[in-house]
């Protein structure tokens, strides 16, 4: 279920060009709650696996969607620090990140991002702290 607010701050920015690329879907957004997906063909390394990269583009994606919701739309947001531990690779399908809220804060918001393969595998766990900017 995605809220209206997710709606008019994605008409208002878009959901940025490395998203789009990376073929990132969002299936829910609601305060503290982010779901979406990115599919493995096209996101590999050499050896045909999910890119460790791409599990941490999806995992930023998601924490800072989930910043500006918390944020508002007038507040631009910036990752501050990610991690991510992989624990199994995925070679086919989608992959599905829930991203939950740590710590919303005033200026700081810390996410949980779990990514599992379609069969319910995780496959990555991530982190990431976003910095609300003071509006200008």
């Amino acid at each position: 279920m995605i809220n209206e607010e997710f709606v008019e701050f994605y008409k208002e920015r878009g959901s940025g060009a490395l998203d789009q690329k990376m073929g990132i879907k969002i299936l829910e957004a609601e305060q503290g709650r982010i779901v979406g997906t990115m599919p493995v063909e096209g996101n590999t390394q050499p050896m045909g696996l999910l890119h460790g990269g791409a599990n941490v583009v999806l995992a930023e994606s998601l924490g800072s969607i989930g910043t500006s919701l918390h944020a508002g739309p007038h507040r631009k947001i910036v990752g501050v620090d990610i991690n991510a531990t992989h624990h199994k690779s995925a070679t086919t399908g989608l992959v599905t990140g829930v991203a939950t809220a740590i710590s919303l804060g005033k200026t700081l918001c810390s996410w949980e991002i779990v990514i599992k393969n379609e069969a319910g595998e995780r496959t990555c766990t991530a982190r990431i702290t976003c910095l609300i900017l003071a509006e200008r």
